[in-house]
């Protein structure tokens, strides 16, 4: 199953730098009840809405971001041996909101990425769904959401979110799975290692699967399988070539 040709998408959201530090914890500091980690590596990633533009490329898709150029970090310790996340510290400075101007070409959909970090606005969300023809897709943890763009949030976002559409919001419930308009799109049963990322995942197919097959119904289950290999993997996961060939297969 493929599409007749390259699919291109507008990516708009605020993005991050993801750090982890791995390591072992064995002991607790003698001086507070805190364990001590000895480190052994670190990686770094690129997270939030730059996790979600290498998802969606992993799908053959074309991707023309539009992002903040100041600078977030999220660094994350975690112990190696039962993979818990030990400690976050979070690096943020003040982001400027969106002063981009909006490209010429077209595009087959509109990706809205939002932390809510002050890079959009609800204001601008709101213009962006207006100017964009075509499908869009939203995952945000703003409150207030177009009924016209198709919402991504999890639980614990729906239940601070005053006004929806039931007909295009689509709520992620872990391994539960997602629900939609009033059904339950049943998960897939893993071993979870991690979850972070995984939300991008289950966004990126979404968007990849609703333009393959043509509605939202038929496009959740695949979301549901993608975010499933997610969560099977450590960090900040993006899809590889054999994880996109068999959920196409």
């Amino acid at each position: 199953m493929q599409p007749q040709k390259q699919l291109k998408i507008l990516l708009i959201g605020d993005s991050c730098t993801d750090e982890y530090v791995y390591g072992t914890c064995e002991r607790l500091n003698p001086e507070a009840p805190v364990p001590i980690l000895n480190l052994s590596r670190k990686e770094t990633t690129k997270g939030m809405a730059w996790n979600v533009r290498e998802n969606l490329m992993s799908f053959g898709m074309e991707v023309f971001i539009l992002t903040n150029q100041e600078s977030i970090t999220k660094t994350r310790y975690i112990d190696e041996k039962s993979n818990q996340h030990i400690l976050r510290v979070d690096d943020e400075s003040p982001l400027e909101p969106m002063d981009y101007e909006l490209p010429e070409d077209e595009y087959d959909a509109l990706v809205i990425s939002d932390y809510d970090k002050g890079f959009l606005t609800q204001k601008k969300i709101f213009e962006l769904v207006d100017w964009f023809d075509g499908p869009v897709f939203i995952d945000s943890k703003k409150t207030t959401l177009p009924g016209t763009a198709f919402v991504k949030i999890n639980e614990e976002e729906f239940k601070k979110i005053t006004h929806y559409n039931p007909e295009t919001l689509i709520v992620t419930k872990g391994g539960k799975g997602a629900e939609y308009n009033g059904k339950l799109y049943e998960g897939e049963k893993v071993k979870v290692y991690d979850v972070v990322g995984a939300g991008d995942t289950f966004l990126s197919a979404l968007v990849y699967f609703y333009l393959l097959c043509g509605t939202i119904e038929k496009a959740i289950p695949y979301a549901n399988k993608a975010s499933a290999i997610a969560v099977q993997n450590f960090g900040t996961y993006v899809l590889t070539e054999n994880d996109v060939k068999d959920l196409c297969d």
